[in-house]
């Protein structure tokens, strides 16, 4: 055979490429005796050892068991259950696939978090046969249907609104469904989707026929007896972390008034190291407000909030990921189940209502072992807010002052646009002029005089030439010593001047 028809072939994949060592008290990927395709994938995606929600659950689902699961977001708990849906679609293969019939459904209380967990089932699944579909509210309705209809969808990611119109318009059938899991159930308990998840339960096999999964960051009442109703002899698996935020995440809380919080923000936003931001907000209304301040002083951002179309979101997050623009300003619809690479710094410009959101806040930084800052803002209006935190956290927040990069002396550092500054020296750059604060009064101007400035300029009375100046902090506030250079020779003139005058002004006009 000539080399010319000789077909190139990729070289296969072998798990001794994907080495990783053995270590106490850690659970690898390589010990759970995954398929091929799913662990070049895991090697592909970057993890190398389980997390604990992983290392407990896994073991189990794994076997064939239900499991209820309680844990926070970031815990790793989307790769537990999406590894145990893979392995099990991979080792069971059928025969025979209609579209529209899932055999894995995934439900998730919001369309970012399902569109988040199918970018991830993607990611696991590359190397794979196996078909992921999303169905969700607010993007093309045709085009999901058309993706459900012209192929089969092995896992099948859904919203629970959006998921009952397929089945009422016969494109979704449920009665192959051999894994269902539910993601965050006390959300959607708390959003009212219990009775859409009730008649999405009632369409699939019967608890005895499938794996069922199902996690959720509290087990409340309510939410144990679901778990009675739709799983079969359950495992119950608990990931209480003593600290529920990151030991990576850097925190700052800073007392500052409603009217100072925006001259700050933009000080942060703009200093070096804020590669990528994310700003919080309780309400859209001071989202969209932030967004359009922002915008006005220059700094690239886009807005991320429910009154945001879903098509729009979605593209907003990709450049946000792809770095098109530096702050992304949101409500707490992105506090959750988003997962941007690299987020530097995030602020919190009003404390949340509920303490957890809190903590889903500051995760979307000091993600993947890297550090990331979290800033929040504590004034006279939300700061009762802190208690609830700290007892939700199990850690005492420490309230700063704000440094002085960010205020002068307890008062908001004033503001100087780029166009309304005059810069005479060449030698002073845009950013000095930019950042550095006006003098806010007479004590500082005078601080700040030069050996050829007169007390005159700053006071108005003429004394003389000024040789040092020095402050010093007393418990009353600043004293200021002034020395000042008289000339005698002139000062005697100019009091042989004033006599002069004065005594022609005595004498009698003629």
């Amino acid at each position: 055979m000539s080399t010319q028809n000789k077909r190139y072939r990729r070289p296969r994949w072998h798990i001794s490429q994907f080495k990783v060592k053995e270590e106490a008290g850690k659970v690898r990927f390589h010990d759970l005796f995954l398929p091929i395709a799913l662990m070049r994938a895991i090697q592909e995606v970057g993890y190398q050892y389980c997390s604990p929600i992983q290392a407990m659950t896994l073991p189990y689902s794994l076997d064939g068991h239900d499991c209820i699961g309680k844990a926070q977001t970031g815990t790793g708990k989307t790769a537990a259950f999406l590894i145990t849906v893979i392995t099990d679609l991979l080792e069971h293969k059928l025969e025979e696939q209609y579209a529209g019939e899932p055999r894995a459904l995934i439900l998730a209380p919001t369309r970012e978090l399902a569109l988040q967990i199918e970018e991830d089932a993607r990611s696991l699944t590359k190397y794979s046969r196996l078909k992921v579909a999303a169905v969700v509210g607010g993007m093309d309705f045709d085009k999901q249907q058309k993706q459900l209809t012209e192929q089969r969808c092995d896992i099948l990611v859904a919203t629970p609104g959006r998921l009952i119109d397929f089945m009422n318009r016969k494109v979704v059938f449920l009665d192959q469904v051999e894994m269902l899991v539910i993601d965050e159930a006390d959300r959607m308990l708390d959003m009212g989707f219990i009775p859409d998840i009730k008649t999405i339960v009632r369409a699939t096999p019967r608890t005895e026929d499938r794996q069922t999964l199902l996690f959720s960051a509290t087990f409340s009442p309510d939410i144990l007896n679901l778990t009675e109703r739709w799983t079969n002899d359950p495992v119950r698996v608990e990931v209480e972390p003593k600290v529920k935020t990151s030991d990576d995440v850097e925190q700052h809380v800073y007392l500052v008034s409603a009217d100072e919080k925006y001259a700050v923000l933009r000080r942060i936003v703009k200093q070096e190291g804020a590669d990528r931001v994310m700003v919080f907000a309780n309400r859209r209304d001071i989202v969209r407000d932030l967004s359009e301040k922002l915008k006005a002083d220059g700094i690239a951002c886009q807005v991320l909030s429910g009154d945001v179309p879903q098509n729009k979101r979605v593209r907003t997050l990709d450049g946000f990921k792809e770095g098109k623009f530096s702050v992304l300003v949101a409500t707490d619809v992105a506090g959750r189940g988003i997962h941007v690479d690299g987020v530097s710094h995030v602020i919190n410009f009003t404390l949340p209502e509920d303490a957890e959101d809190y903590v889903h806040r500051i995760g979307r930084t000091g993600r993947a072992g890297k550090k990331g800052v979290s800033i929040s803002f504590a004034c006279e209006d939300d700061s009762f807010q802190i208690p609830a935190i700290e007892e939700y956290i199990k850690r005492k927040i420490d309230l700063e002052q704000l440094p002085e990069h960010l205020f002068k002396d307890g008062v908001a550092a004033p503001v100087v646009e780029v166009e309304e500054v005059s810069v005479e020296s060449e030698s002073v750059s845009d950013t000095d002029s930019v950042n550095k604060p006006e003098p806010a009064s007479e004590v500082e101007q005078i601080a700040e005089l030069t050996a050829t400035q007169t007390v005159a300029e700053v006071l108005g009375e003429p004394v003389g030439q000024v040789t040092q100046v020095v402050v010093d902090e007393t418990e009353t506030g600043p004293e200021i010593t002034v020395e000042v250079f008289v000339d005698e020779q002139a000062d005697d003139e100019a009091k042989a001047d004033d006599a002069s005058e004065q005594e022609s002004e005595s004498l009698p006009k003629a």
